[in-house]
């Protein structure tokens, strides 16, 4: 069954009972009853009169890195954010910043690369990770000292509940970390249709995080370049299975499933001492903690999840860990949504038992805007 759009100008298809699995990382989930690819601003506004007329729900999947679909699919219309295009800002007022607006349904990596071709610095550290420009705003991507919320000045979306398009200051965006109103705030339900970012034209790079500080440092780089970078956090993630890769056993995750917890120093010292009395950290080598916004503290994850006794490469059926990183659950092959979130409910509880800590899930489930 196929319903075509009547304008000429971003004329969209909508197909029946179309499967979502090969739209997600995880390669999971089932199908949706109506499906259309996005591939320009008029599309959309098509694909949703069509969804109104027709009295049926909305979701929204672009890059699949970061969503979880559920085993029983979307019982209406799945839109497919495939746009593409982007313009750039030299203006003189600018000085040796650049501004750049890029569509939603650009594939974020590419654009990270066309980036740091140019010598335009600020979001080098965020190389390889997968998904959609789109989408990094609404969960705040950040990896290896940098966030996007560092370097985007505007959002441009569309508001279904004021059925109006609206231009979003940053500020109003209330990022923190891995989150965003656009998650689960005033702006919750907007559809992103592009985001432009404030960059440094020929830019040093950001090296702020240990790790890959330290990786350069190994490698003689001394005065890194841009290029330097990404090649360099590319390989960390690859070591780490977080690049998508056909040949990787790893490959079908979201990446991080869990998000470090953010905890008061009260609950911090609390954990610390619990780990020193059972010897899973000694006062050379402490539980890692990190200092959070408004005095707050940040713990690791895959720390905490390692020593509540999840190992490595465990695995239950077609779900396990990661072999390389405990912060990542891979699907095998053949398993289904309820078997992922089953799994991962173990995890919690491990974790929980072990620290009480609960760990908060990163990818979200594909839902109705």
């Amino acid at each position: 069954m196929r319903y075509i759009g009547v304008q000429s100008m971003g004329s969209f298809v909508v197909q029946h009972d179309v499967a979502l699995a090969r739209l997600s990382t995880l390669e999971l989930g089932g199908s949706a009853r109506y499906f259309a690819e996005i591939t320009d601003e008029v599309a959309l506004f098509e694909a949703l009169t069509w969804a109104q007329v027709q009295g049926v729900a909305v979701a929204l999947i672009a890059g699949g890195s970061n969503v979880i679909v559920p085993d029983e699919g979307f019982d209406g219309l799945v839109m497919h954010m495939a746009t593409r295009g982007e313009r750039v800002d030299l203006s003189d007022h600018l000085q040796d910043k650049v501004r750049v607006t890029v569509a939603a349904g650009e594939v974020w990596d590419d654009f990270v690369a066309r980036c740091v071709a140019r010598g335009w610095a600020g979001i080098e550290c965020l190389s390889g990770i997968p998904g959609s420009v789109g989408a990094t705003p609404i969960q705040n991507v950040g990896a290896y000292g940098q966030e996007v919320s560092q370097r985007i000045t505007e959002l441009r979306v569309w508001s279904p509940s004021e059925q109006i398009i609206k231009q979003i200051d940053a500020s109003a965006c209330e990022f923190a970390y891995r989150d965003s109103a656009l998650k689960r705030g005033v702006l919750a339900g907007c559809i992103v249709l592009s985001v432009t970012f404030e960059l440094t034209r020929d830019g040093a790079p950001t090296v702020r995080y240990a790790e890959l500080a330290q990786a350069l440092a190994a490698r003689g780089l001394s005065e890194p370049t841009l290029a330097d970078v990404r090649a360099l956090v590319i390989s960390l993630r690859q070591s780490k299975s977080m690049v998508i890769r056909e040949d990787d056993p790893n490959r079908r995750s979201v990446g991080s499933f869990f998000t470090n917890p953010i905890v008061s120093p009260e609950k911090a010292a609390q954990v610390s001492m619990r780990a020193l009395s059972r010897g899973l950290a000694t006062t050379e080598r402490p539980m890692p903690q990190w200092l959070a916004a408004q005095e707050q503290v940040k713990l690791s994850a895959a720390w905490l999840i390692e020593r509540a006794g999840c190992a490595r490469g465990e695995r239950v059926g077609s779900m396990g860990l990661s072999s390389k990183h405990t912060l990542a659950i891979v699907h095998h092959g053949g398993g289904s949504t309820a078997e992922l979130l089953a799994f991962a409910s173990t995890v919690v509880s491990r974790v929980s038992d072990a620290w009480g800590i609960e760990l908060d899930r990163e990818p979200v489930l594909l839902r109705a805007l």
